[in-house]
C-alpha cells in the first residue's frame, strides 16, 4: 500500500511540474499599460499635483474592483487615476483618489508600516524583475502614514524599509498622493531598458471596498501575477545603496531597592553590493531596543518560544526562513552547556543569554529570479561563576565557547508562481561542545493555469556531540486544489527517532508518521449578507514512525463569516480520540493515554471602523468519561478617542480543571498528577501620535 502511495505523489508531482512549464497568466487576459515619463526637473513632493511635470502626463485610469468581490463598477466620483515620471535618481508617482466626500474619510494617525489601521489605504506594488512573484510596496494612509513591505511568495515582510517620500493632499474633490522613490530604495539589473511591473491597490473604508488599477481576479493565481507593464524606463543607472541606522537606549531598572541604569548604542548598516545584492550588518549589536517577550506559564514538554524581535533578524529575512530550519532566536539564546553544583557551592553569576558579537547577512536576487542569501553570525564565549561557600575559592565553567552560526540558501523561482530551494544551516562550536548541520529541499510549485499546487520539504540533519554523531530525516508533501470555491487537499508528514533541528532551527517533536486530508469551501463575490465567507474539514491521522502504532486521530472544523457591515464571526470545533501521548512523560519508550475530547471556540468581531470596538472569543474542551475539562474567554474592547489617539484592553481567562500532566521523574519511574489551573492575562496598549511621524506608545501586561 505505501509503494502505490508513494508512486502516486511522484506521478502526480511529476504531472504538477512539468504542466507548470506552461507560462501563462492566470485568467489569460492581456496586461495593462502604464507609460513612464522621463522628466529632467523633478516635482515637489508636497502632495499638490499642480506641477507643470504632472500636466503634461496623460493620467491612466480605469481602477476595477477586488474587494469584497471583482462584480460591480466603481462609480466615477470614486475613480482613480495615475501618472508616472522618473529622472536619473528615481520614480515620481501621482495618484488621483477622487471622492464626492472627502470630509467623511477615516483618518487615523498611525506610524511607519502601521498602515491597517482606519483610513483608507494606497498601496503601489512594483516588480522591478517583472516575474509575478517578488515586489516592492510602498502604502500611505489618508492620514499621510507611509510604509513599505517586501514581497516574495506566500510572504508580506514589513520589516523591510528604505527612504522614499510620500505627501498627501486635500481638496473638494478627493486626495491626492505624491510618491519620491529613490533608486536606492529598489534592486533591478543594470541594462538599457528596464522590464517593471506596477499595480495600485486603494482601499475605500467607508465603502468597505478595494479598487485596482490592474485587474486581479481574485479566484485564480497571486496578487502578483496581476501586475501591468511599465514601459519606458530606460538608461538609468543603479546608484550606491548605503543606509546607516544608529540607535542608543537608556534604561533604568530597579529590583529590591537597588537602582541600576545603563546607556548602550549601537549602528546597524545597508549596504549594496550590486544593483541585485545587499550587504547588512550590525555593529556592537545589543538589542536591549527590542520588546519583551510575553512570557507564560508552561507545563507541557516542549520548550516556550517567542517571534522575533531584534530587527536585524526580522527584517528582510525572507529567503533565510525558507525551507522552516532557521529559528533565529537561536542565536544570542541560553548557552547550550551545563553544570552540577557541590551541596556547599552556590551560583555567583550565570548569564542567561549567550553576548552576541557581530552579525552579518548578504541577499539578493538575480535576473534570473536565483535568489542568493548568507547570514553569519559569531557569539562569545560564556561562562558560570560558582563558589564554594565554605572555602570561598571561585570556579568558572564554560556553558558556551566561541560558536558561529551560518545560513546559506539558494532559491529558484519560475513559472511566476513557483520556487524551488537548497537550504543548509550550520552551528560551529569551540571545542568538545556540540556541532550541528542541517540541509533542507523545498518546493512549492503550481501548474501553469494556477489550478493544483504541490508543496512539501526534505530536510536531512546532523548533530556531533562528545558521545557521536546523530543523523535524522524529515520529509513533508502537501497537494492541493487551488481554483475555484471547492478546495480539498492531501498530505503526509514523516520524522524519524533520530531528527533534530534545534541548533538553529526549532523542532518540537519527532518520531511520526502522519496524514492529513482537507476540504474547504469559499465565496469570492459578495452576497447580500456577507461579503465573505469559508468553511473547512480537516481530518488528521497521527501515529510514530518506531514503533508504527496510532496515537490519535482528529477530525477539525473551522468556519468564519464577513457581513457586508463588516461585522465578523465564527465557529471552530474539534474531536479528538483516544490519545497515546509519547512525549508527556519525558522518558523513552514510556507514553500516557489521554481520553477523547471534544471541544470548541466562537468569536465575534465588531466593525473596527467605528469608535468602539471589540473581539470577544469564549470556548472550551470537554473530557470524555474523565472530569478533565477547560473553559477560556477573551475580551478586547477598544476606543478611538479621536484620530490622534487609541487604546486597547485585552483580556484572557482560562480555567483548566483536572488536568492530568507530568510532575517529575526518577530514573525509569514517572509522577503524574492532576491539577487546576487559573490564568488570567491582561494587557493594555495605547498610542498617542502628534503626527505620522512622531508618537507616544504606552505598553503594560500583567500574566
Amino acid at each position: 500500500m505505501g509503494r502505490i502511495y508513494y508512486t502516486f505523489l511522484f506521478i502526480f508531482f511529476s504531472y504538477i511540474l512539468v504542466s507548470a512549464q506552461e507560462k501563462v497568466t492566470p485568467d489569460n487576459k492581456p496586461r495593462k499599460i502604464l507609460n513612464a515619463q522621463r522628466i529632467t526637473n523633478a516635482p515637489t513632493i508636497d502632495g499638490n499635483l499642480n506641477d507643470v511635470v504632472w500636466q503634461n502626463i496623460s493620467p491612466s485610469g480605469n481602477f476595477n474592483m477586488y474587494q469584497p468581490g471583482n462584480e460591480g463598477v466603481i462609480p466615477s466620483e470614486f475613480q482613480s487615476e495615475v501618472k508616472m515620471a522618473y529622472t536619473d535618481k528615481a520614480v515620481y508617482i501621482a495618484v488621483y483618489m477622487y471622492d464626492p466626500d472627502p470630509e467623511e474619510i477615516l483618518k487615523q494617525y498611525s506610524q511607519r508600516d502601521d498602515v491597517f489601521v482606519q483610513a483608507d489605504r494606497l498601496a503601489v506594488a512594483i516588480n522591478t524583475y517583472n516575474d509575478g512573484l517578488n515586489e516592492t510596496r510602498f502604502y500611505v494612509t489618508s492620514a499621510g502614514t507611509i510604509g513599505d513591505s517586501r514581497v516574495s511568495s506566500n510572504n508580506q515582510d514589513f520589516g523591510y524599509n528604505v527612504v522614499f517620500s510620500c505627501q498627501i493632499s486635500y481638496d473638494e474633490k478627493g486626495w491626492y498622493a505624491e510618491f519620491e522613490i529613490p533608486y536606492n530604495a529598489l534592486r533591478f539589473p543594470e541594462k538599457e531598458i528596464q522590464n517593471w511591473s506596477i499595480n495600485f491597490y486603494r482601499e475605500i473604508k467607508t465603502r468597505n471596498e478595494t479598487h485596482t488599477w490592474s485587474f486581479i481576479n481574485n479566484s485564480i493565481g497571486k496578487e502578483t501575477q496581476y501586475n501591468g507593464l511599465v514601459v519606458g524606463v530606460k538608461n538609468i543607472d543603479p546608484p550606491i545603496r548605503l543606509t546607516l541606522f544608529p540607535f542608543t537606549q537608556g534604561t533604568i531598572t530597579n529590583f529590591k531597592g537597588e537602582t541600576e541604569t545603563s546607556l548602550t548604542a549601537g549602528l546597524d548598516v545597508k549596504y549594496g553590493l550590486s544593483d541585485s545584492f545587499t550587504l547588512d550588518a550590525t555593529l556592537i549589536p545589543d538589542f536591549g531596543q527590542a520588546a519583551f517577550d510575553n512570557v507564560t506559564l508552561n507545563l507541557g514538554p516542549f520548550e516556550q518560544t517567542f517571534g522575533e524581535n531584534r530587527q536585524f533578524f526580522s527584517e528582510g529575512t525572507e529567503l533565510f526562513n525558507k525551507g522552516g530550519i532557521f529559528f533565529s532566536r537561536r542565536i544570542g539564546n541560553a548557552p547550550s552547556g551545563s553544570f552540577d553544583l557541590e551541596d556547599q557551592e552556590k551560583v555567583l553569576e550565570n548569564p542567561s543569554r549567550v553576548k552576541l558579537l557581530n552579525a552579518v547577512k548578504v541577499s539578493g536576487r538575480t535576473e534570473n529570479n536565483l535568489g542568493i542569501g548568507v547570514l553569519n553570525t559569531i557569539t562569545g564565549e560564556t561562562k558560570t561563576i560558582i563558589q564554594d561557600t565554605v572555602t570561598g575559592k571561585i570556579r568558572e565553567i564554560l556553558v558556551e565557547p566561541v560558536s558561529n552560526y551560518n545560513v546559506a540558501v539558494l532559491d529558484q523561482q519560475f513559472n511566476d508562481n513557483s520556487s524551488i530551494s537548497l537550504i543548509n544551516t550550520n552551528v560551529t562550536r569551540d571545542g568538545s561542545f556540540r556541532d550541528a548541520n542541517v540541509s533542507a529541499l523545498a518546493f512549492d510549485v503550481a501548474d501553469g493555469g494556477n489550478r493544483f499546487r504541490t508543496s512539501g520539504r526534505a530536510i536531512v540533519s546532523n548533530v556531533n556531540e562528545s558521545d557521536g554523531f546523530k543523523t535524522g530525516f524529515r520529509s513533508e508533501l502537501d497537494i492541493q486544489r487551488i481554483k475555484g470555491k471547492f478546495r480539498y487537499r492531501v498530505g503526509h508528514d514523516f520524522a524519524n527517532k533520530t531528527y533534530d533541528i534545534n541548533d538553529l532551527g526549532v523542532n518540537f517533536t519527532n518520531n511520526y508518521n502522519n496524514f492529513v486530508a482537507g476540504v474547504s469551501y469559499e465565496i469570492f463575490e459578495p452576497t447580500e449578507i456577507f461579503n465573505r465567507y469559508d468553511i473547512s474539514l480537516t481530518a488528521r491521522h497521527r501515529r510514530l514512525y518506531k514503533p508504527s502504532v496510532q496515537t490519535r486521530n482528529d477530525l477539525s472544523f473551522d468556519t468564519f463569516f464577513f457581513t457586508v457591515k463588516r461585522f465578523a464571526f465564527g465557529l471552530n470545533g474539534s474531536y479528538f480520540s483516544k490519545d497515546d501521548d509519547y512525549f508527556e512523560p519525558r522518558v523513552a519508550g514510556k507514553f500516557v493515554t489521554f481520553p477523547a475530547t471534544l471541544g470548541g471556540r466562537a468569536f465575534v468581531s465588531s466593525d473596527f471602523r467605528k469608535k468602539f470596538a471589540y473581539d470577544l472569543g469564549v470556548g472550551g474542551r470537554k473530557a470524555f468519561d474523565n472530569p478533565r475539562r477547560s473553559y477560556f474567554i477573551d475580551f478586547s474592547p477598544r476606543y478611538r478617542f479621536s484620530n490622534k489617539f487609541a487604546m486597547i484592553l485585552s483580556s484572557e481567562l482560562s480555567v483548566n480543571n483536572d488536568i492530568f500532566g507530568y510532575i517529575d521523574d526518577i530514573e525509569e519511574e514517572v509522577f503524574f498528577g492532576q491539577r487546576d489551573i487559573t490564568s488570567i492575562e491582561n494587557t493594555i496598549t495605547a498610542s498617542y501620535n502628534f503626527d505620522p511621524f512622531k508618537a507616544i506608545d504606552l505598553r503594560f501586561r500583567n500574566f
